[in-house]
């Protein structure tokens, strides 16, 4: 990429850490929206997406007055 980042394009909360991020990317779901409606214990069984990367996820959807399955 043109700024040398490999951090593909997302509004994935960064506060997820790069592992979830990287495991929710090669899932399929760039966007937070995406999200919405998925159950937690789907996320949960990806490599890198944890207990705290769940409640990121789970308090970033709120606040669009979304939430996980």
């Amino acid at each position: 990429m043109a700024d040398g980042s490999d951090r593909p394009e997302t509004d994935l909360p960064r506060g997820i850490g790069a592992p979830a991020t990287r495991a929710l990317v090669t899932a399929g779901y760039t966007r937070l929206a995406q999200l919405a409606g998925v159950p937690a214990a789907e996320l949960a069984v990806l490599h890198g997406v944890g207990p705290k990367a769940l409640r990121v996820l789970s308090e970033a959807l709120a606040e669009q007055g979304l939430s996980l399955g």
